[in-house]
């Protein structure tokens, strides 16, 4: 999805949340400057991702159970990273807003994952912490226009932003472990809130141009 399409959603998207498209880019540029480890192009994923099924790995409560036979390419979305690595597993990809046990990502990260790191207006103080400690490979993202070294592959949460990612790169199919649509995590406190957020990342799921499907 280029950035014009994506763009129709990201403006409804900021008037659902009421969220602040210079708070967006502003935290961006932030990342761009402080984001540590080597900077990659997105292009070299390519040969990993192009005519593969690619799995995305969310965090809904059963994920643990979902992990039998999991098959690469393993696409992270943030705090599954964690479930992943305690059932000894590495993430090829990790794509994270910087939520969850964030020294399982850099530690990621260390041991060769990709981390693709997203700034949005709400994660300042996250970028500012962790996006230094970063050492291996790494991808700056935004939701907002991209610019120079930092990307927008379209997407909203860190699930659907993964799809999109391996969408861009020309995945043939998107395998979804660890996804609920329904039932936000107990962790949450603003259920509302992040139930909206689910039916946006479902939404955008289906704009996809590959399939994704949940076993």
């Amino acid at each position: 999805m280029d950035y014009e399409e994506w763009d129709v959603y990201y403006r409804q998207i900021l008037d659902d949340f009421g969220y602040s498209r210079e708070a967006d880019e502003r935290s961006a540029h932030i990342l761009d400057a402080k984001l540590g480890g080597e900077r990659i192009d997105p292009a070299s994923l390519g040969p990993l991702f192009a005519g593969r099924e690619v799995t995305i790995v969310g965090n809904a409560p059963r994920l643990a159970d979902e992990l039998a036979g999991v098959a690469h390419p393993l696409v992270a979305a943030d705090e599954a990273t964690s479930v992943l690595r305690k059932a000894g597993l590495r993430p090829d990809v990790v794509v994270t807003d910087l939520d969850g046990d964030v020294e399982d990502q850099v530690a990621a990260s260390a041991e060769g994952a990709v981390v693709v790191v997203h700034a949005h207006g709400d994660n300042v103080a996250a970028v500012e912490k962790w996006a230094p400690k970063f050492r291996g490979p790494v991808i700056g993202t935004t939701q907002s226009r991209p610019f120079g070294r930092v990307y927008n592959f379209g997407g909203f949460t860190d699930g659907d932003r993964a799809a999109f990612l391996a969408d861009h790169l020309g995945a043939r199919s998107l395998l979804l472990l660890g996804f609920d649509f329904e039932n936000p995590s107990p962790k949450d406190a603003d259920r509302e809130t992040k139930q909206r957020k689910l039916d946006w990342a479902y939404i955008l799921l289906q704009a996809l141009d590959v399939s994704a499907y949940d076993p």
